[in-house]
């Protein structure tokens, strides 16, 4: 460990050495510094945030969450050097299993599976034996995370011989989920009942897995009889599990299928969420229901909800398809000001059907806007649209040229930063380390691939 952090000082020194300009002397709440984190793209005012943290008052919980939104600011920049140095900066305060598996979820956030596995093989000796599956869920939770799902298998059975752990039900959650990732239902059922083997009753959280998997390969019958199996053995089906009947569903445009869903949801005293709500409005966009889908967006905060980035980035898309940009201005402007903007291709649909309206002002505003929040390395496709349009001053020269694989790029690397947003609607709740205390309950950019498998 000295080795190492001799090898990362250099760049970890400068990483913590720029103060905030907008930082205000003295220790920083949790709340306040989480706050501003969110708002923070620049990463060395963000790394200077976390810093500024009261020490006395930072739980394990926040701890992961500010450091994670941190070291997302310094991967997005490309200082990989520096995240790593910051991320294991932290470790020689690991000295509790909490503490380790917030450490160890934060390498998630800037896409460095094999980094944290070697700091939990670092840390792992100096924690009391016999480790508990904390840690140990967290690391293998964050190779789901990093969609390395296949290495999960392997790293579930090396681990728990070599530190003498003992797989609980979250072990055994995060690996049939892993199964079911690479679509092997053959070893999720056998992981199923290894766990039944060792004395462990499935929770729902793993039911949930499987019957994600069964409706995202169509097997409809297979799904409906694992709820049942589900029901039997007494595992009361939650948000998370109807969201997934709901995503078969919504994505399927069929609008009346999903409301059955959720009057199923509340006479079992379920309430629907968020999630819930955007595959209604996913199912009425596809089903050619675009007003429906309006009105049901703009009745959110009635229902008690408030829209993510998932539903920022859905509506804006069905609505341009559909040629309403003046809804789409305000659903991207409301995105905007919630800091939860949808990915480049979605906006982009926004800022062409403005300016080829006639609508220049207003989608040079949007521009502007979006490249206030992100750093300049991944402003590149924004800039050749930009030239594109003729929204830039030397738009003349470069009209002529062509944009598409600049623009692919940026569209790639703004879908590189977002979080498994565009993933299975119970990714985050398979396991109990992806709560909801994770920096991805406000998704700040949703992914940009076309169909959400389940926007969470």
């Amino acid at each position: 460990r000295r080795a190492c952090a001799r090898a990362h000082g250099t760049t970890l020194s400068r990483a913590l050495s720029t103060t905030s300009a907008g930082t205000e002397p003295g220790a920083l709440s949790v709340s306040d510094a989480t706050r501003r984190l969110r708002r923070e793209h620049d990463p060395d005012r963000a790394v200077s945030i976390l810093e500024a943290i009261d020490k006395a008052s930072i739980s394990a919980a926040s701890t992961r969450h500010a450091l994670s939104l941190a070291a997302r600011r310094l991967s997005r920049s490309g200082r990989s050097a520096d995240v790593e140095a910051l991320l294991y900066s932290h470790l020689p305060a690991s000295t509790t299993e909490p503490h380790l598996a917030a450490v160890l979820c934060s390498y998630a956030s800037a896409n460095l599976p094999e980094k944290a596995l070697e700091a939990f093989r670092s840390a792992a000796p100096s924690l009391p034996t016999p480790i508990s599956p904390l840690p140990f869920n967290a690391l293998l939770s964050t190779f789901i995370r990093c969609r390395c799902h296949r290495r999960v298998p392997v790293l579930f059975s090396e681990l728990s011989k070599e530190f003498s752990i003992t797989p609980n039900a979250t072990s055994y959650g995060i690996l049939v989920k892993a199964y079911c990732m690479t679509r092997d239902d053959v070893k999720a059922k056998q992981a199923l009942d290894q766990l039944r083997e060792q004395g462990i009753s499935p929770t729902t959280n793993i039911y949930t897995s499987l019957i994600d998997s069964m409706y995202k390969q169509k097997k409809t019958e297979e799904a409906e009889h694992l709820w049942k199996e589900m029901v039997e053995s007494g595992c009361k089906p939650d948000v998370a599990a109807y969201n997934v009947k709901a995503m078969n569903y919504g994505l399927n445009g069929k609008p009346e299928e999903v409301l059955e869903v959720m009057m199923e949801m509340e006479a079992d005293g379920v309430k629907p969420d968020t999630i819930t709500y955007n595959f209604l409005m996913t199912s009425y966009c596809r089903s050619g229901k675009l007003e429906d889908a309006k009105v049901l967006y703009h009745s959110l905060a009635e229902k008690g909800c408030s829209a993510n980035a998932a539903t920022y980035k859905h509506m804006l898309a069905a609505l341009c398809a559909h040629g309403d940009f003046d809804a789409g201005l305000g659903i991207a402007k409301e995105s905007l000001k919630r800091h939860k903007v949808p990915d480049f291709k979605t906006m982009k649909g926004l800022v062409e059907g403005l300016a080829k309206g006639g609508r220049v002002a207003e989608a040079k505003e949007i521009i502007a806007e979006v490249k206030k929040r992100f750093p300049e390395n991944s402003m590149s496709g924004w800039k050749k649209l930009e030239k594109e349009l003729g929204l830039d001053s030397d738009s003349r020269d470069t009209q002529s040229k062509g944009t598409s694989g600049e623009t692919a790029v940026e569209s790639k690397s703004v879908a590189a930063d977002a979080h498994e947003l565009e993933g299975s609607v119970i990714e985050e709740t398979a396991v109990s380390e992806e709560s909801s205390d994770d920096e991805v309950p406000v998704p700040e950019v949703s992914s940009s691939k076309e169909v959400p498998q389940g926007p969470a």
